[in-house]
């Protein structure tokens, strides 16, 4: 297939056609694993989509945030910041943060779309929420220091990464300061037919396994109470990073380099050890590793 970059016109007839976009995109390749590129087309043309199912669902979303909400309650610690990876549009995060009622708590999100985090943005800003920075950034080269995290956490955000769980894993432990809470399909879980069709659509399985083999310390896993889609259930991992180095969140990182990425204007970011430049376009950090451009003279004038 041509650049599916080239052809976003072409895939905007198919997704306004109903089409299946991730279909279109594989073609004829046989493999259930979804390229991150598939993804990220398929993801922002589906931008605002969840904004409109929160309001035409208000009680799902009003029961699942109190869900999410009430597992980081139980965990009793001292919470500072909390990460939803794989945010969509915020819908999600900002329901949480609003049950958590700490205004001193740092509350992030990011997301491969951009198209999805502007509309995450609106969304925040219309109910008023402090405190709450969307950026873009990819799960497998996040943006952010080790260990600066105390909450990161996801919802079916893992779900279309078969083959790369452990990848994913380590990543997300890697920020984590003090908990890493996954609830992503119940592959093992479910019956064989249910698992047939994840299987199909190249959704992530054997976690709690992967986790167990990098020696991380699971303290929960169970099915989780509440989901939207009856052939796709939920479960819950909870998983408490051993060592608790009290980082807290300082600032982006550079994705590819990890080096610190100084906000030089309302225009970019910059790494001065790295040499990168990241834009920020509408207010919306661009810090995908793909985002980046070469600027080793940028200090010059």
């Amino acid at each position: 297939m041509e650049n599916k970059f080239g052809i976003l016109s072409r895939i905007k007839e198919i997704y306004e056609k109903g089409g299946n976009i991730i279909q279109f995109l594989k073609g004829s390749d046989t493999s259930t694993k979804n390229s991150l590129e598939d993804i990220l087309i398929s993801y922002d043309f589906q931008a605002g989509s969840y904004v409109e199912y929160v309001k035409n669902h208000p009680d799902f979303i009003e029961n699942y945030s109190k869900l999410i909400a009430s597992e980081f309650k139980k965990l009793n610690s001292e919470i500072s910041s909390i990460m939803e990876v794989g945010v969509g549009e915020a819908t999600t995060l900002a329901n949480v943060v609003e049950k958590l009622d700490n205004n001193n708590m740092d509350a992030l999100g990011f997301d491969i779309s951009w198209s999805r985090i502007h509309y995450g943005n609106k969304y925040i800003k219309d109910k008023k929420l402090m405190n709450v920075d969307l950026f873009t950034g990819d799960l497998f080269n996040i943006p952010l220091s080790d260990n600066s995290i105390d909450i990161v956490y996801t919802s079916h955000t893992l779900e279309p990464n078969s083959g790369r769980e452990r990848e994913a894993l380590e990543e997300l432990y890697r920020v984590t300061n003090k908990f890493l809470i996954l609830i992503e399909p119940a592959y093992e879980l479910v019956n064989a037919e249910l698992q047939k069709r994840m299987d199909s659509h190249g959704y992530v399985k054997n976690l709690v396994g992967i986790s167990r083999e990098l020696g991380y310390k699971i303290i929960e896993n169970r099915a989780f109470e509440l989901y939207s889609n009856k052939l796709n259930p939920s479960q819950i991992i909870i998983i408490e990073k051993q060592k608790n180095n009290s980082v807290k969140h300082s600032g982006f990182s550079c994705p590819i380099t990890k080096t610190k990425l100084n906000k030089e204007n309302e225009a970019f970011y910059y790494s001065t050890e790295g040499l990168l430049v990241y834009p920020i376009i509408k207010n919306i950090p661009c810090l995908l590793p793909q985002n980046a451009i070469v600027a080793t003279h940028l200090k010059d004038f």
